[in-house]
């Protein structure tokens, strides 16, 4: 503190005595002089003069000498805000009449993201990139990157069929947290969702993307991984799948390439996949391969209006809306006559469910993204009405929402409405999954006839007890079944919380955090360890990756 100037006509000169304080420093005594400047005690002004200067100065190198410094307390540090920039990326997308704000992405240090109080905090120090982590160590199940701080005003299209909830709006602490409670999730599941984001972190290759059989190159620590296989989509394709379903995992946890404890791992992965895109916007070679990715870029589009990713996300759609099959009707709408997908040019004999499943989806997060997707989702309505009823001939008898049962093809052909189907409970081609899901992203409610009858196929002939299990099916079904809700989730959830939990490899070698390939049949088994856990991953964020739908919204009328 400065000191204080006395006036001079006040000022006193001071005569100083010194004893001892109580466990301190010497105390001060001061006797005040005369006004004029003598001494009471008559001594010569100078001779008193240099007394006291010389006995203060004696006080003061003992005040310096004995006292302690000063114990300073201070506020706890607080990480600085992003603040968005004021003008938007040139020509955004407009989305609810606000400006798309463009992101902070100066560099920080790397830190660990705020916690939930969904659980007391795990002890765990993995708060960056680099893989220190100790293979069988279990992570934080609370970690939650910022990104809704950053992403506010981005995402504000309909949600899973929801309206106007914002597809991505649970992907938050607080989202997480109330959504994981209110769905039956809880701690053991986001810990296991933690930890399977550790192993995809541990595993992936140098050059961002996950490697189907050299993954396993990556590990670290005690027995390695078994190799996969690309064999199921040959070469590259297998690969920018793969990238695109664990980005899937971490986006679908809340976490992106701007915040978070993953941020780098995100930012590898979105790095390759821009890198592997080619000038049409192509990922990959199939439309299989490529859903996945394009649906993984305008998540991260979504979620944090990066400009960067703009461009390549919308290119990704665009291709996508290009390959759609056209509706060969006479009285089809012309300007909205698309239909399905299939592996690569659009072709109306062959509407692939598997592959159009994964188009309406990546369709679906473009839209909620604020990308142009043109009459691509209005052709995947009628590519799942007209399918759905040419593999259901009696359609319109099915009336009753808790009993009916429907079914759904693999192929449709729109130029003879024939479809081809297995039968009910066949573990490649019985896709009532794909097509609940669909029914689900293209508007459909919960008490409609199209999406109940097929859940309750899906209780009936799908429904998993022991793991291992169809992965490809149980994705698919545990997302249908979670919108469709009621007394049948809460049955199917118990189960696949379970059987995941009990399931999943928790050794203290490099398979820790992973779910075992062998067996799990489809894609899952032939491609290996890395789709495998993407697959059980996705399931336990079932909770909070999509809003869940309500009945109270109007959905398609069925004719």
């Amino acid at each position: 503190m400065g000191s204080t100037a006395i006036p001079t006509h006040q000022r006193h000169a001071q005569h100083a005595d010194t004893e001892p304080g109580p466990g301190g420093p010497a105390a001060v005594r001061v006797r005040d002089e005369d006004e004029d400047g003598s001494a009471r005690s008559g001594a010569p002004a100078w001779f008193l003069s240099v007394g006291l200067h010389g006995v203060v100065a004696l006080i003061f190198a003992g005040l310096v000498y004995a006292a302690k410094a000063p114990v300073i307390e201070q506020a706890p540090w607080e990480p600085p805000q992003l603040t968005p920039l004021v003008n938007p990326p040139e020509n955004p997308p407009v989305v609810a009449n606000q400006p798309r704000p463009e992101i902070d992405t100066t560099p920080v240090e790397e830190e660990a993201a705020p916690t939930t109080p969904i659980v007391e905090p795990v002890a765990d120090e993995d708060t960056s990139d680099a893989d220190t982590d100790d293979a069988g160590k279990s992570g934080d199940p609370t970690a939650v990157s910022t990104m809704e701080n950053h992403g506010a005003g981005i995402v504000v299209v309909t949600g899973a069929g929801g309206p106007s909830s914002g597809i991505f709006s649970l992907r938050t602490p607080d989202g997480r947290k109330k959504a994981a409670k209110k769905g039956g999730g809880g701690p053991a599941t986001e810990a296991a969702v933690h930890d399977s984001l550790r192993w995809f972190k541990r595993h992936q290759s140098a050059n961002g993307m996950w490697d189907a059989e050299h993954y396993q190159d990556n590990c670290q620590t005690g027995l390695k991984c078994e190799p996969g296989s690309t064999t199921s989509s040959g070469g590259s394709d297998v690969n920018v799948a793969l990238t695109g379903y664990a980005l899937l995992c971490y986006l679908g946890a809340g976490y992106d390439h701007k915040l978070g404890t993953y941020r780098t791992t995100v930012q590898k992965a979105l790095d390759y996949l821009l890198a592997a895109q080619k000038p049409d916007g192509l990922l990959g070679v199939r439309n299989y391969e490529h859903a996945v990715a394009a649906m993984a870029l305008a998540e991260a589009y979504g979620m944090t209006g990066d400009p960067a990713l703009r461009a390549p996300a919308q290119k990704a759609a665009t291709l996508l809306v290009s390959r759609q099959a056209r509706n060969p009707s006479k009285q089809a709408d012309r300007s909205y006559g698309g239909l399905g997908w299939d592996y690569v040019d659009g072709n109306p004999a062959r509407n692939d469910s598997s592959v159009s499943g994964w188009c309406v989806m990546a369709l679906k997060s473009a839209v909620a993204a604020g990308l142009d997707v043109g009459t691509g989702m209005a052709g995947a309505r009628s590519w799942l009405d007209q399918s759905w009823k040419a593999a259901n001939p009696e359609w319109r008898k099915l009336v009753d929402p808790y009993t009916a049962r429907s079914s759904f093809p693999y192929t449709w052909d729109a130029t003879s409405d024939v479809v081809q189907i297995d039968p009910p409970g066949s573990s490649a081609h019985d896709l009532a999954p794909v097509g609940a899901v669909c029914a689900v992203f293209l508007g459909h409610h919960q008490g409609d006839i199209m999406l109940e009858s097929l859940c309750n196929h899906i209780d009936t002939y799908q429904h998993p007890t022991t793991y291992p299990c169809n992965t490809y099916y149980l994705y698919y079904n545990t997302m249908a079944i979670f919108q469709a809700g009621g007394e049948r989730w809460q049955r199917w959830n118990k189960t696949m919380s379970g059987m995941l939990l009990a399931s999943m490899r928790r050794e203290p070698d490099c398979f820790a955090g992973s779910w075992d390939p062998a067996n799990t049949v489809f894609h899952g088994s032939d491609t290996g360890r890395v789709l495998s856990t993407a697959y059980c991953c996705l399931c336990l964020e079932v909770y909070y990756r999509y809003r869940q739908i309500g009945k109270d919204a109007a959905g398609p009328v069925l004719h």
